[in-house]
């Protein structure tokens, strides 16, 4: 009884956010609006839109923008994903991620013993996939741009050109990354003054040889990136340094057009990515599963509130897990059973309100997904909506620039199971779906997600944090819809992760009360405090005003919502 009592006591006295500190206001605007992970970026949409542009010419200058002021993450020598939501109701999703090069195999990061070689497919030349960023702007700008390619591209081309000052957190990061830079001269030539001495904050910081890439970009478009000087520039680097990707790997890229998923949620639309991303399916299944409790009474990020949600997470990540992989390699893929309300009825009836879970070890075994990403949300003045999250792996990419190019490359191939078969609890996954193949994109996390309302586009939002993304995600939908936040609220608002395995419940600091962290641990749960999750970039639009409400994550220094 006494245990029960301090239960409930855990559930009623939640917080919510906005009564322990106000909330933050949003950034509004009546006509258009970019947030992404740097300001300068969110300018470089901004002023598209300004000009005429839609939303997809705005997400493309600002993505570009990114490759130049947030070398973490935003990139031409990585990939990702984009969704569409054009005001006549057109949805569609454009996948544009990484490959491997046709010289790739599954064994490639074991030793002849079979024993994984650690760290091989995170670091150095053999981690680098073939990128897809360029090749997946090409297409939506086919299908939806309105404006001058060029056009689009000048902003990321002039500040690569002329520069612009280093905030500190960049400095900062050249600073802890100085000595991965220094092991590639081409490396030490971009991040470095006189290729060793670090560059100040508030140092102009011009990029040229990444400035004659874009130019190259901007003359010809796809064919300026996968053929001509820069293919052959690319493909010697990789050769003099035992890398794998070929001319004929870059000419041969495609960016595919893909049906996003889609599922529902007290009563909205929910729209995310499909496969090769397991973000959108893994979502809705936990949307799926979780629409069965009454969320809301439970109080926010109150024990039980964090224990339902937590299980949701344990039997989604497994589905992942068993299931999910690149649709061309695995076409038996059971998307619309895994988003299924029936299916999600079955997972409920698995969920204890009082107890943890078991990650029960099968034939399941996975590699590690970087928490570097970024995601940026758009929408314009005639509604057209744009979501797009896209990455380089690992904070930098591989840390390795390709010479005489001036951009990172990624080190995606990382987020293949690097040894097949092999399963154990520290989260080490090796299912079929994802082991390396020649010509195979490799499972993301990445979730970019739009939900909509009696047809027109509401929130639009996304996250870097490899595989936290998902939760994330997934908790900043909650408080908007279960908990009536705005979006600065929303995002704002602690968070916490379950994978699955490790078989860990990891919550950020200050997000909840040390007595619901008792109470989850009583419950069964290991519990451990993380200094933060994710970097958020959302839009929320009144359905009654048409006003825009942006918000940048707080957890992200540079990042920005401009809209006008």
């Amino acid at each position: 009884m006494g245990r029960l009592l301090i239960f409930i006591l855990g559930v009623l006295f939640a917080v919510h956010p906005a009564e322990a500190g106000g909330s933050r206001p949003t950034v509004k605007s009546k006509h258009g609006m970019v947030v992404s992970s740097h300001y300068l970026a969110s300018e470089a949409g901004i002023a598209v839109l300004k000009k005429g542009g839609n939303a997809v010419d705005a997400a493309i200058a600002t993505g570009l923008a990114l490759a130049v002021v947030h070398p973490a993450a935003g990139n031409i020598g990585g990939g990702g994903f984009m969704i569409v939501y054009k005001n006549d109701g057109t949805v569609t999703a454009f996948d544009f991620r990484e490959k491997a090069p046709a010289a790739a195999h599954a064994r490639m990061y074991v030793d002849a013993e079979g024993n994984y070689v650690r760290d091989l497919n995170h670091e150095g030349y053999l981690s680098v996939g073939v990128p897809g960023t360029v090749a997946g702007f090409d297409l939506a700008f086919k299908k939806f741009g309105t404006r001058s390619w060029k056009d689009l591209i000048a902003p990321a081309v002039r500040l690569a050109e002329e520069g612009f000052p280093l905030s500190w957190s960049m400095a900062d990061d050249f600073k802890a990354l100085r000595d991965d830079f220094l092991r590639y001269p081409a490396s030490a030539k971009v991040f470095l003054k006189k290729d060793t001495i670090l560059h100040e904050p508030g140092t102009v910081w011009k990029q040229p040889d990444l400035a004659k890439t874009l130019k190259r970009i901007q003359r010809n478009g796809r064919d300026g990136f996968y053929q001509g000087e820069t293919a052959k520039l690319l493909a010697l680097d990789m050769k003099r340094n035992g890398g794998l990707i070929t001319e004929a790997d870059l000419a041969a890229y495609e960016a595919k057009e893909r049906a996003p998923v889609r599922g529902t949620y007290r009563g909205y639309e929910v729209i995310s990515m499909a496969p090769p991303s397991s973000g959108g399916v893994a979502v809705i299944e936990m949307l799926n599963i979780l629409e069965g409790f009454d969320l809301h009474s439970y109080g926010h990020n109150s024990a039980q509130y964090i224990h339902v949600l937590t299980e949701a997470m344990r039997l989604a990540y497994a589905d992942r897990a068993r299931h999910l992989g690149d649709p061309e390699f695995n076409p038996d893929i059971p998307v619309a059973m895994l988003t299924s309300k029936e299916y999600a009825e079955n997972l409920r009836k698995m969920i204890s309100l009082n107890r943890a879970g078991k990650s029960d070890l099968a034939p399941f075994a996975e590699s590690h997904e970087s928490s570097e990403t970024t995601h940026y949300s758009v929408i314009d003045a005639e509604g057209n909506a744009v979501v797009v999250t896209y990455t380089l792996e690992y904070g930098y990419g591989s840390r390795i620039v390709a010479d005489g190019l001036g951009f990172l490359y990624n080190n995606e191939m990382g987020d293949f199971n690097p040894v097949p078969g092999l399963t154990d609890s520290t989260g080490k996954i090796g299912t079929l779906p994802n082991r390396v193949a020649p010509g195979k994109r490799m499972l993301s996390s990445m979730t970019p997600t739009i939900i909509a309302k009696e047809g027109k586009p509401w929130v639009l939002i996304g996250t870097p944090g490899g595989r936290t993304i998902i939760n994330t995600v997934l908790q900043i939908v909650l408080n908007v819809i279960d908990f009536n936040m705005n979006i600065a609220e929303a995002i704002d608002a602690g968070r916490f992760h379950h994978q699955w395995f490790p078989d860990v419940l990891r919550i950020e600091k200050y997000s909840t009360t040390q007595d619901s962290r008792r109470l989850l641990e009583m419950m069964g749960h290991r519990v451990v405090t993380i200094g933060g999750q994710g970097s958020a970039m959302g839009i929320l639009i009144d359905p009654q005003t048409g006003i825009r409400h942006g918000s940048a994550d707080p957890r992200a220094g540079d990042a920005r919502a401009v809209g006008y």
